[in-house]
């Protein structure tokens, strides 16, 4: 699993320009599933997310949490994070999950943050979309549960 996380002042999610998913200061997270994810991704990550400290304190520095901060989730389904763009110039995404599978997921993914007590809110999965954000920062970290070791 593959998370891009941004730190954001705001930021909007839309379809055929009617509002999907707003919050205020928080973080958007970009969300790509491959075929071999499972449950165990998920958990790990949510809890990484919950507990990372990018936010300031009072001294300028980055120490605070999502939770810390009282800060809200914008989570959007994206399939090209799975991408292999190492061979030719058009990606290949046969590492990404199956659309069931992505979904299930991606809703697992959402439903652990909120039981963390994060206000979530989401795209449509699978949906085209338009996003609008204003970066905080900008503060933008690459988090892929393959690089890890459980």
């Amino acid at each position: 699993m593959i998370a891009l996380i941004q730190r954001v002042s705001t930021a909007t999610v839309t379809i055929d320009e009617n509002s999907v998913g707003e919050i205020g200061a928080g973080l958007l997270i970009f969300l790509g599933v491959f075929e071999e994810d499972t449950e165990k991704e998920v958990d790990f990550l949510a809890n990484k997310i919950t507990g990372f400290r990018i936010f300031h304190d009072e001294h300028g520095k980055m120490n605070r949490s999502i939770l810390d901060i009282g800060g809200s989730a914008l989570v959007v389904s994206q399939f090209t994070l799975c991408g292999d763009w190492r061979k030719g110039r058009r990606p290949s995404f046969v590492r990404a999950a199956s659309p069931e599978k992505g979904e299930y997921l991606y809703n697992e993914f959402i439903s652990q943050l909120k039981s963390k007590s994060i206000p979530v809110e989401s795209g449509v999965f699978g949906a085209m979309m338009d996003v609008h954000l204003i970066n905080d920062g900008p503060v933008t970290f690459v988090l892929d549960t393959h690089q890890v070791k459980f």
